[in-house]
């Protein structure tokens, strides 16, 4: 995956560039530090280290550089990283990309460790590790500096180095037991008795995404506060009462944040209108169980409609009082229902299609278009030409008009590339060793392929004919990819649905060039997108990560066909391409296949873990649940998970991995050998 060791940067043609900009920024408490303190107001720069780096790929050469800083303001020690603007390094990486991995003004109170990296060839690097379980990238130290980094913070937190990993750096590892207590339990609102220099109040949330200055400043006034407050918080006659207040903190806390749970969990007129009909309210939430396929439908689970004749005060105090109500009850998360997942919809017909369009054949509302095939799939007779938009074949904005001429062109120009490899003679064949290898390989896996199928069922059939012809052309279309095992299964429900050779070419095309990188030599496109679900694994379902962890199958191979092919030999046929078009909507995210594994997984996860599978025993398993998958119950699943994880899921996977569209299409396959060129 991510092995950052490996990767010689010496080369790198940012290094020299770097070397221009500044090689050593470093300032402690000199004229500088005065400066920008006086820009920022009781701030303090204490350490600041330009041409630190971050890696958003597994490509070397794709850098985002920056500026590390570390800040003093009242009591508290803040991190920032900023990276330069303007870059004209890594091209492939946009503005919003950069400033994805921005560090905004984090509090050293809400980071748990620093792992030191220092391989004996390469660059020094550290991992900042929050008390989330989440890290930010590595960051790269390419002209030296991490010594005096981790000594800059020695002297204004307690920073001390695990007895367990001689390069790992604890934050505030308080020895006392109390103290470390509460210093675990820090929640919104609370606040710190732990008499140090570093306690202080965490800022809020919305500071990180704020400029450094306001952060600052915000942070300034809520330290002044705590300063005004540190003798009476020192005091021993307070302890008491204030352990009690962070111990009341947590209940209510979390009684607050399950109510919000539910309310954004319903309130998105998730509700059936049988249900507000008959006013149906079973108000015990702990009822909803799942089991390993099958989901309580939602319409048993009832929520308050936000209506006039309630108000905004009392729907909350409606739910405060069912949470607390709740509270007494014994919650096991695993049989927790993930009920939030919309229901799924019929599937698009013709008449509702026809709405999305206007005068000219133009799809009116591409995003409202993709959220409606996302909950409801398309009609059988409907996804040839709805199929056409999904993959890119035609653009949303293209009249009837334009789409019939651009027909025609695709058309002419299939036939020019089919007759590339059709004119080759036998005698050239003989002396064309790499159109052989291919040719043998594709007419072997065709007639394997989705046999059972009428449409290609029989011998002489002219479909697994043009199955062949289909991917024969694509050889020759993409000379360094090639064919590869898996690419007939991608492309047989293609061909199924347009029963058209040349369509049917450039379909496969649009939807090679997000998956592409999947049939590589090195397979980086498989990788990456196993080391997202690894992170999505540990952010969503810890314990399942842990047991991963334990039993030494954190690489995730056993889930390699499921991410090769999409899930093909999971599904039957029609429930493969009703999961396809699902995810060729990308409406909530590129990469909602990922959380299709997560639900998976975190489904069976009891049997898993106690059944003790080992990583044999484990593909033993993923590969005997081909065919008792419950489509529409893991797709709820996946759309509740990607709806919780958020930002955190989509900063779990990074720029560029499959199936988005790469940041260069024409450097998308170049890990081949000159050898592997047609």
């Amino acid at each position: 995956m991510h092995e950052f060791d490996l990767h010689d940067l010496s080369d790198d043609a940012d290094y020299a560039d770097s070397m221009q900009q500044g090689s050593t920024s470093m300032t402690r408490s000199g004229n500088s530090n005065r400066n920008s303190s006086s820009e920022q107001v009781g701030a303090e720069i204490v350490y600041l280290k330009d041409n630190v780096a971050i890696h958003p790929t597994q490509h070397a050469w794709e850098r985002i550089r920056g500026r590390l800083k570390l800040i003093k303001q009242g009591g508290s020690l803040l991190m920032t990283w900023i990276p330069y603007e303007g870059q004209s390094s890594s091209a492939r990486l946009s503005e919003k990309d950069k400033s994805l991995y921005t560090i905004r003004a984090v509090p050293f109170s809400d980071i748990r460790s620093i792992r030191r990296h220092t391989p004996t060839l390469g660059w020094q690097y550290a991992i900042v590790v929050l008390s989330s379980g989440l890290a930010f990238p590595p960051l790269y130290f390419y002209n030296g500096g991490l010594k005096e980094f981790l000594a800059t913070i020695k002297q204004h937190v307690f920073l001390v180095r695990s007895a367990e990993d001689a390069n790992i750096f604890l934050v505030n590892d308080l020895q006392d037991p109390l103290q470390r207590t509460l210093s675990s339990l820090e929640l919104p609102r609370a606040v710190s008795v732990a008499n140090s220099p570093t306690s202080s109040i965490a800022p809020s949330e919305s500071s990180f995404s704020r400029t450094d200055g306001e952060a600052l400043d915000k942070n300034s006034a809520v330290i002044q506060q705590n300063g005004r407050q540190r003798q009476k918080h020192n005091d021993p006659r307070h302890l008491s009462i204030q352990v009690l207040e962070k111990f009341s903190l947590v209940t209510r806390f979390a009684r607050e944040t399950k109510s919000q749970f539910l309310r954004e969990a319903h309130g998105d007129g998730f509700i059936s209108n049988a249900m507000k009909k008959h006013d149906k309210k079973p108000n015990n939430y702990s009822s909803v169980v799942e089991s390993n396929d099958v989901h309580k439908p939602l319409e048993d689970v009832y929520v308050p409609a936000n209506s006039s004749e309630e108000s905004s005060c009392e729907i909350h105090n409606k739910n405060e009082e069912a949470a607390m109500r709740d509270e007494s009850l014994e919650y096991d998360y695993d049989k927790l229902s993930l009920v939030w997942g919309k229901p799924r919809q019929p599937p698009l017909g013709s008449k509702e299609w026809s709405t999305f369009l206007d005068s000219e054949g133009r799809v009116i509302d591409s995003q409202a278009l993709r959220k409606r095939i996302f909950y409801g799939g398309v009609e059988k007779g409907l996804r040839k030409e709805v199929w056409r938009f999904l993959l890119g074949y035609h653009s949303y904005d293209s009249t009837c008009a334009e789409r019939e001429y651009l027909a025609s062109i695709r058309k002419s120009e299939y036939e020019t590339i089919k007759n590339q490899w059709k004119s080759i003679t036998k005698e050239q064949a003989k002396r064309f060793t790499k159109f052989r290898e291919r040719k043998a390989l594709i007419e072997k896996d065709v007639v394997r392929t989705d046999r059972s199928i009428p449409f290609y069922d029989g011998d002489d059939n002219s479909n697994v004919k043009c199955l062949r012809d289909i991917l024969l052309t694509y050889s020759f279309y993409n000379f360094d990819l090639g064919y590869c095992q898996g690419m007939s299964d991608l492309l047989s429900p293609i061909l199924y649905v347009m029963g058209d050779e040349p369509q049917s070419f450039w379909c496969f095309v649009a939807l090679m060039e997000r998956l592409g990188p999947n049939f590589n030599r090195d397979q980086n496109g498989v990788h990456s997108q196993l080391f997202a679900l690894s992170k999505l694994v540990e952010l969503l379902d810890n314990p399942l990560h842990n047991y991963f962890q334990q039993k030494d199958c954190l690489n995730y191979f056993f889930c390699f066909r499921w991410v090769l092919i999409q899930f093909k030999r999971e599904f039957d046929f029609e429930k493969t391409m009703r999961l396809w078009e699902v995810l060729w909507t990308h409406y909530l995210s590129e990469h909602l296949h990922l959380y299709v594994c997560v639900a998976i997984l975190r489904r069976h996860r009891s049997k898993i873990i106690g059944e003790e599978m080992d990583f044999d025993t484990l593909l033993k398993f993923i590969n005997e649940l081909s065919g008792h998958i419950n489509l529409d119950a893991t797709l709820r699943d996946a759309e509740a998970l990607c709806i919780c994880a958020g930002e955190n899921g989509e900063a779990c996977i990074p720029p560029g991995t499959p199936p988005s569209l790469p940041f260069e299409i024409t450097s998308m396959y170049n890990q081949q050998d000159d050898d592997d060129i047609l």
